[in-house]
């Protein structure tokens, strides 16, 4: 039997919204899982200020690398690798994420790692249930992605096969709850509402459901709009408004064109997984109705606990630690940071086109084939030519006195 200290041993940064989530997994094995969300900050606003993000990053960074190592019981000098959100994502809020991996990266001689958002929150699920059936079925539902995508390996090929084309699922929750005077997030607290509500009484409707439209992409801008239009109607007319009926039916609306298309996707690919991730996937309601339909069509269902399912480090650590244990190429030092890399690239490994272009990938500047110029985890590049070797010197003194 394989000693489990063999297994890589990463560290996760992830700012792609409001939470700087910095996670430490060996393996399919979970060690810590910090987080420091600005969430409060925004709740004023109503939604997410990507400046205010990108502040509270910033500030957040270094204590919560430190206290992610100190709960995992390790060293950074210990890390096989850095892994961390390239994309999708608020540019702003990626950038300082991106820029703290690589310094972490460069100060410890540790190869890099950036990957991809979605893929992320689908690999997540092998720190909660071992590792994922190729092929998987991913419904990834959150604030800003309702999508369907197949995974035959998390590392290189993720297909998408269908997404919102309006306003993804988490949206909707923030602004009916915004129009309930609910508050926000949007999410949790009309889940809570929705409980002691009747999910049948109001007759709201399902998106993309007909027979010529597209049996995978969603929408949710027309339910929202119903949805805020049957509230001000019941308004205008002087009558009150019966919140909890309201936040039952909207969710069962929502759920239902959710679970009904991801079920579909299953049977018409033969696929006898079904994982759900995201920050919606923590819905209580979401989880019952999937798990209800799976069963009947003989599917199985994985779906992380909810604070897996948010936004996190935890989830980038397990997709570096899988891309480590695959023997994936490093990202170079030019990694950017993409608001909008698709989900096709789980991973970025190495200078992207218009930088190739530019004149100089990382082997073409001696990087070597990791885009380092050193093997896995050891010694610093040699094959680049650092101008600003002091910045970094004085950036070790600051992060590993």
């Amino acid at each position: 039997m394989a000693d489990v200290r063999d297994e890589p041993l990463v560290l996760g940064i992830e700012t792609s919204c409001d939470e700087t989530g910095v996670g430490v997994v060996r393996g399919t094995t979970l060690l810590a899982d910090a987080v420091a969300s600005s969430v409060d900050e925004h709740a004023r606003f109503g939604g997410v200020v990507p400046e205010v993000a990108s502040r509270a990053h910033l500030e957040a960074m270094v204590p919560t690398i430190q206290r992610a190592l100190k709960e995992a019981g390790v060293a950074a000098s210990d890390l096989d690798g850095i892994a961390v959100t390239a994309g999708p994502g608020l540019a702003g809020a990626l950038l300082v994420g991106v820029s703290a991996a690589k310094a972490y990266a460069y100060a410890l001689g540790k190869p890099l790692y950036g990957v991809n958002h979605l893929a992320s929150h689908i690999c997540v699920d092998q720190l909660e249930h071992g590792a994922l059936p190729e092929p998987t079925m991913a419904l990834l539902v959150s604030g800003g992605h309702s999508s369907l995508l197949l995974s035959t390996d998390i590392t290189s090929d993720v297909r998408p096969l269908g997404a919102t084309i309006d306003d993804a699922a988490g949206e909707a929750f923030d602004k009916i709850a915004r129009v309930l005077h609910l508050g926000f997030p949007g999410g949790p607290v009309i889940d809570r509402y929705a409980r002691e509500g009747d999910p049948g009484a109001i007759a709201f409707p399902r998106g993309l459901t007909g027979p010529r439209d597209a049996p995978y992409d969603f929408s949710f801008s027309g339910l929202k709009t119903a949805v805020a239009r049957w509230i001000e109607a019941k308004r205008a007319a002087g009558e009150e408004v019966p919140v909890r009926d309201v936040a039952a039916s909207f969710q069962e609306a929502v759920v239902d064109v959710l679970t009904q298309k991801a079920v579909r996707a299953c049977r018409e690919e033969g696929v006898d997984h079904l994982m759900i991730g995201g920050g919606v996937a923590a819905n209580s309601r979401l989880r019952a109705l999937a798990q209800e339909r799976c069963e009947k069509y003989g599917i199985r269902l994985r779906v992380p606990r909810p604070k897996l399912c948010t936004d996190n480090g935890a989830m980038v650590a397990a997709l570096g630690a899988e891309m480590v244990a695959r023997g994936r190429a490093a990202s170079d030092w030019e990694l950017p940071a993409d608001s909008s890399l698709p989900v096709t690239e789980p991973h970025v490994p190495g200078a992207r086109k218009d930088t190739a272009e530019a004149g100089g990938t990382a082997e073409a500047e001696g990087g070597g084939a990791h885009g380092h110029g050193h093997p896995h985890g050891h010694g610093h590049p040699h094959g680049h030519s650092h101008d600003h070797d002091h910045v970094h010197e004085l950036a070790k003194d600051n992060l590993y006195p």
